[in-house]
C-alpha cells in the first residue's frame, strides 16, 4: 500500500504573480512636453524666430517691419497593439485570476513603445513647414565628441558641462526649462566615479545630487534610468541632454486595455488586449545634445 501514496500527492499551484524583470512603463514621458491630438498628423507648435528691434535715429522716418521668421513643427501618429491569450485550463490551475497581471504587462509594453518613439525623435529627422514637407535631420553641431573629458570616455563631468555650455550658448532659459538626460546603467556607473558627482564638497548639502544610491540630479540637470537609448555602432551609447520644450510626446489614444471571451476558439479563453497611438518630435534642434559614451 504504501507504493501508492504518491499517486495521491496534490499539486499546489501559485497564488500570487510576479511579473518578470522589465521596464515598469515609460520612463521619458514626464521628461518631455505632452499634447493630445485627433486626425492623421498635428503641429503642437508654430515657432517665431528672434528679430531685431531698430535705434529711431531721427524724426518722422517710414516704419520699417521686422520680417519676423515663423515656421511649424509637426509630430505624426503610430498605432501600437498588444494582445494574448489565457486559456479557461491555464485559469483553473491557478488560484489568481492572472487577468489582472496581463493587463499590467501590456500597459509597461506600451509604455516602452512611448519611450522609443520619444528616443527616436531626439535624434531623427523632424518636419517642418506650412505642411510637413521640410525635413530637418539633428544637426553635427549639437554633437559631442566621444573624446571629450578622455579618449573613448564614458560619460564624465566633462561632457556633462559642454553639452550645458551648448544649450546655454544657443540661449536656452535654465530658469524656467527643465534639463533631463537619461541614462542606463553603464553610464550611471560612470557618474559614481565622479568625485564632482558624489562628494558633498562641490555640491553641498541643499540640493542632494545622490538619493537613495542613485544619482538624481547634477549641474542643474536631471537624471533618469532608461536602459533602453540608442547606440551609435557597437559600443557608443547615444546618452541625450535636453530641455523638456525640445521635445514633445504627442498622443492620439492613450494606453487602452480590454478583456474579452474569445468564444470563437475552442475552451473560450480570454483575450487581453491594449492598443494606444501616439508620436514623438524634436521641437528645436539647438534644445537637444548628443553625448557619445563608450561602453565596455
Amino acid at each position: 500500500m504504501s507504493d501508492q501514496i504518491p499517486n495521491h500527492y496534490r499539486i499546489q499551484f501559485a497564488d500570487t504573480i510576479g511579473l518578470l524583470l522589465q521596464q515598469r512603463g515609460s520612463k521619458l514621458a514626464k521628461t518631455v512636453t505632452p499634447g493630445k491630438y485627433k486626425g492623421k498628423a498635428a503641429s503642437p507648435v508654430d515657432q517665431f524666430g528672434p528679430t531685431t528691434a531698430k535705434k529711431r535715429t531721427g524724426r518722422y522716418a517710414p516704419k520699417t517691419p521686422a520680417n519676423t521668421p515663423t515656421d511649424r513643427r509637426w509630430v505624426y501618429p503610430s498605432a501600437y497593439d498588444w494582445m494574448d491569450l489565457i486559456d479557461s485550463f491555464d485559469k483553473l490551475q491557478t488560484i489568481m485570476d492572472p487577468a489582472s497581471a496581463y493587463c499590467q504587462n501590456a500597459t509597461n509594453a506600451l509604455g516602452r513603445a512611448k519611450d522609443d518613439e520619444i528616443l527616436a525623435a531626439l535624434f531623427g529627422t523632424s518636419k517642418t513647414g506650412e505642411q510637413g514637407g521640410v525635413a530637418i535631420t539633428f544637426p553635427s553641431g549639437q554633437q559631442l565628441s566621444v573624446d571629450v573629458g578622455g579618449t573613448g570616455s564614458g560619460l564624465n563631468v566633462a561632457k556633462l558641462r559642454a553639452g550645458k555650455k551648448l544649450l546655454m550658448s544657443a540661449e536656452v532659459d535654465l530658469d524656467t526649462d527643465e534639463l533631463w538626460c537619461p541614462v542606463t546603467a553603464s553610464q550611471h556607473d560612470n557618474l559614481l566615479n565622479e568625485i564632482q558627482v558624489i562628494s558633498s564638497d562641490f555640491n553641498g548639502d541643499d540640493k542632494p545630487v545622490l538619493k537613495d544610491g542613485r544619482v538624481d540630479r547634477f549641474l542643474g540637470i536631471n537624471f533618469v534610468h532608461c536602459e533602453r537609448l540608442l547606440l551609435n555602432g557597437a559600443s557608443q551609447r547615444r546618452v541625450p541632454l535636453y530641455a523638456k520644450s525640445g521635445v514633445h510626446l504627442g498622443v492620439w489614444e492613450d494606453v487602452k486595455t480590454g478583456v474579452t471571451t474569445r468564444d470563437d476558439l475552442e475552451g473560450d479563453p480570454v483575450q487581453v488586449s491594449a492598443t494606444g497611438t501616439f508620436g514623438a518630435t524634436r521641437i528645436e534642434e539647438k534644445k537637444v545634445v548628443e553625448i557619445p559614451c563608450a561602453e565596455s
